[in-house]
């Protein structure tokens, strides 16, 4: 048994707000279907969707985890930054220096993102949304390797990366040291195969935590992966 990744969900103060920057950055559709917050068809081959959940919770710190978008050209990478600063976004300083060839923004909620250089190979073929790139440990990237039956497609220095057999998105991580919890940011949505009782039992046997008692909307059932990063087991769909 694994879990299906069906979405990758932003905490946001005003999810309808920012569901439509990232639709209007991304070329993105309203999945109308959504019973839990707002959701975008994110159209990429590894399956997920974008969520945003309503959350009350401050951004303190860097979000662990980000989306690097690819481009085709100089010109492609340029007018996915102007089309993302029109519809709000503006630049950020997460000490990428001023020779970057990759730009660093921000959503009008504050969640970094990239909008990385053309010629990228190891991107390549990963579609627009390239990756997600998460600050985490090894172990973690081991974990969500077999909690979502993804393969390892680097294991190299500490660094992991897995992807869907499907192809799509890549979730790298860079290893350690961890950044702190930044309070708000990005989290994983997971639905079950099969029995979610056994799921969570099995989720649990890889290194996850239970987060305390707590059950969160739609009687999803709150976790942490081994890096203490909160994702959600939802109901089988």
């Amino acid at each position: 048994m694994t879990s299906r990744l069906v979405a990758i969900s932003f905490d946001a103060h005003q999810p309808e707000r920012l569901a439509h920057f990232w639709a209007g950055v991304l070329g993105l559709e309203r999945a109308d279907d959504s019973s839990d917050g707002v959701a975008l068809m994110s159209g990429n081959d590894a399956g997920y969707r974008l969520g945003f959940r309503s959350s009350p919770v401050r951004k303190t710190a860097q979000n662990r985890l980000h989306f690097d978008l690819t481009s085709s050209s100089p010109e492609d990478q340029q007018e996915t930054v102007a089309r993302a600063l029109d519809l709000g976004a503006r630049h950020a300083d997460v000490g990428q220096g001023p020779d970057a060839s990759h730009v660093v923004l921000a959503d009008p909620e504050g969640n970094e993102f990239c909008v990385i250089e053309p010629g990228n190979g190891f991107l390549a073929g990963c579609g627009f949304i390239g990756a997600l790139a998460c600050d985490g440990s090894r172990t973690v990237g081991c974990f969500w390797s077999e909690a979502l039956g993804w393969p390892l497609v680097w294991d190299q220095d500490e660094e992991t990366a897995v992807q869907s057999p499907n192809g799509g998105t890549k979730i790298t991580w860079g290893g350690p040291p961890l950044m702190p919890d930044p309070g708000k940011d990005l989290h994983f949505d997971l639905a079950p195969d099969g029995d979610r009782h056994a799921e969570v039992e099995r989720l649990l046997s890889l290194g996850a935590k239970r987060l305390g008692d707590a059950h969160g909307e739609q009687g999803a059932v709150l976790l942490t992966d081994p890096d203490g990063n909160t994702f959600r087991v939802l109901t089988r769909r």
